[in-house]
């Protein structure tokens, strides 16, 4: 007798069926390419980044509006689902959006006019993330996520920025796009960990243990980061405000990691990651004020924040992500990841602190965090390509 499945078969390739799929695949897969190119460029003096830029130029923007973006839309386009239970941006429109973003890597080493080429498509990639995640907030008129939807709009303002400043037409141009597009990742960094590494953290553990949180902190960061950045792009010889402003953040964030820790957290891999990112953060704000004085370079206090912060946050959130949304247990993850989180942690260091104690194979240091981000990467992408490719272990849709 003929009986009629009424369940509707999964396709066997699930990559545009959720956000976190094409763009966690793409961060990963582009982050191995540009530091590769970059490590061509500085260390062995190979002009493998496109000319359209200078070399240093671009590696900051594609970290930035090329990794970093990745990874938030990825997040953004998934956890908007969540949080108002309205359908994001799914099958076609997803992957029109993935080949907005990736067309605008590969625009830059177009013949003649591919800054204006990859201009257009990094703009048209934040109009649609912005209208991906806004109109679900709007239909729900969830308006507490209106400080996600104001940064997209603000990180609209810089790419443009920047690209005004690339093509001539507006003088510090370059410099307020990749700055105010760092410190915007960086803000939504802090909005992200706030909402979701206590939580993490609390339920993680195995001992019985609730993080702290103090409302007059998370006011004061939610202030102070903005106030700080907008010091650092506009005002940069205010160095005493700089100063004061990189104390205060400094001291603020510690006191989070202190509410925060437990001895537990150091036997969950994603747990001490996303430790260990918010502790870059911390010591990026440090160095930065260090770096007031003349004691260290101010580019260590940057690879601080980028490196060691939004790289080991990041590869940890997509870590997790990537578990939980396709039917896996977060608490019992693939044991292999220990060691592309290992290799990334030990790759700051190399960044940031081993360039302090010596100072003089600087070019060394950097070249090896260079190669530990690619293994990193390249560990994470051959263990997690396959999740965020194939469909939900559980039968269940995205």
């Amino acid at each position: 007798m003929l009986q009629i499945d009424s369940h509707t078969p999964l396709p066997h390739v699930a990559l545009f069926q959720l956000g976190f799929r094409p763009f966690f695949s793409g961060a990963a897969l582009f982050g191995i390419t540009a530091v590769g190119l970059w490590m061509a460029n500085y260390v062995f003096g190979s002009p493998a980044t496109p000319p359209a830029l200078p070399p240093v130029v671009w590696h900051g923007h594609e970290m930035v509006f090329g990794y970093a973006m990745a990874v938030v839309a990825g997040f953004l386009l998934t956890a908007v689902s969540n949080w108002t239970g309205q359908p994001s941006l799914k099958g076609p429109s997803l992957a029109f959006t993935f080949i907005l973003w990736l067309g605008a890597r590969v625009a830059f080493y177009t013949p003649g006019n591919g800054l204006w080429l990859a201009a257009a498509a990094d703009l048209a990639f934040l109009c649609a993330l912005l209208y991906g995640v806004a109109r679900p907030v709007l239909r729900v008129r969830q308006w507490k996520q209106t400080g996600i939807l104001a940064k997209l709009m603000l990180m609209l303002a810089t790419s443009a920025s920047f690209y005004a400043g690339a093509l001539g037409y507006l003088a510090e141009g370059i410099r307020w796009g990749l700055y105010g597009g760092l410190y915007l990742i960086l803000a939504l960094v802090f909005m992200m960990a706030r909402r979701v590494v206590p939580f993490f953290i609390e339920r993680g553990v195995d001992e019985d243990f609730v993080p702290r949180n103090r409302r007059w902190l998370d006011i004061a960061s939610l202030v102070g980061v903005p106030i700080w950045a907008m010091f650092e792009i506009f005002l940069p010889e205010q160095t005493m405000a700089i100063r004061l402003l990189s104390l205060a953040l400094f001291s603020m964030h510690a006191l989070r990691l202190v509410d925060w820790h437990t001895p537990g957290i150091w036997r969950k891999p994603l747990l001490w990651s996303l430790f260990l990112g918010y502790g870059a953060l911390v010591a990026g704000f440090g160095l930065r004020l260090l770096s007031t004085w003349g004691e260290v370079s101010p580019s260590i206090a940057l690879h601080a924040f980028t490196y060691g912060g939004i790289g080991m946050m990041t590869l940890g959130m997509m870590a997790r992500v990537a578990l939980g949304h396709t039917g896996r247990n977060v608490s019992s993850p693939p044991p292999a990841i220990r060691w592309f989180l290992a290799l990334l942690a030990a790759g700051a260091l190399s960044r940031v602190l081993l360039p302090l104690l010596d100072d003089a194979h600087y070019t060394l240091w950097v070249g090896l965090s260079q190669i530990l981000w690619m293994l990193a990467f390249a560990h994470f992408t051959l263990i997690y390509l396959p999740i965020l490719t194939r469909p939900r272990i559980d039968g269940r849709p995205d």
